[in-house]
């Protein structure tokens, strides 16, 4: 839960570096396609909700 609310937190005043985590988290992905992947990094790249919907939805995480 602390985890949880620790990348929120880093998404919405970090989101840069959420932006990279989730990027180099959605490509080490051996789960996703490439159309998946794609989606979900153009997802991320919306500022402070990306990242967590990241985090809740697609099963991500930043590290």
């Amino acid at each position: 839960m602390i985890k949880l609310i620790v990348e929120i937190l880093l998404a919405i005043f970090l989101h840069p570096i959420a932006w990279v985590l989730c990027v180099i988290n959605i490509v080490n992905r051996t789960d996703m396609s490439g159309a998946k992947k794609v989606i979900w990094i153009i997802v991320t790249f919306v500022w402070g909700i990306g990242p967590i919907l990241y985090v809740l939805l697609g099963d991500g995480a930043f590290w």
